[in-house]
């Protein structure tokens, strides 16, 4: 067993408190947040069952994943139209340049603060005089 998986396994949770596996080598019956979410659940307030961990090899510290128990999960709840309606209004907020008050149909760029036509103006070029009348 390498070093790496054998930090990362305890399934008592003698080391780190809770159940620990290692990155991908949950048990079945377990999911976490985004994997519940695909399935159509959510946690529904239940404590957290285990963690999935992984060591980043850059930094060296760990990375975790909480996970919960699928069986003791609830179904997501359903959209209201206040919720759809607040959802709308919020992206148009991210859509509208503060610049020209214009919808710009695509998410302003937060690096950008306005969208791209104000952001990056394009001056005219000057029509050349070709000696004509005045």
């Amino acid at each position: 067993m390498s070093g790496v998986y054998g930090k990362c396994f305890d399934p008592t949770g003698a080391r780190h408190g809770i159940p620990t596996y290692p990155w991908r080598l949950a048990p079945h019956g377990l999911a976490t947040r985004r994997q519940l979410r695909a399935q159509g659940l959510r946690p529904g307030g239940q404590p957290i069952a285990a963690q999935a961990m992984r060591i980043n090899r850059r930094t060296g510290g760990p990375r975790v994943a909480y996970l919960y128990r699928e069986d003791l999960a609830l179904p997501v709840r359903p959209m209201t139209s206040r919720k759809w309606g607040a959802l709308a209004l919020a992206m148009l907020a991210r859509r509208t340049c503060p610049s020209c008050r214009l919808d710009a149909g695509y998410c302003i760029p937060r690096s950008l603060g306005m969208c791209v036509p104000c952001a990056y103006p394009t001056t005219p070029t000057p029509v050349p005089d070709l000696g004509g009348q005045p």
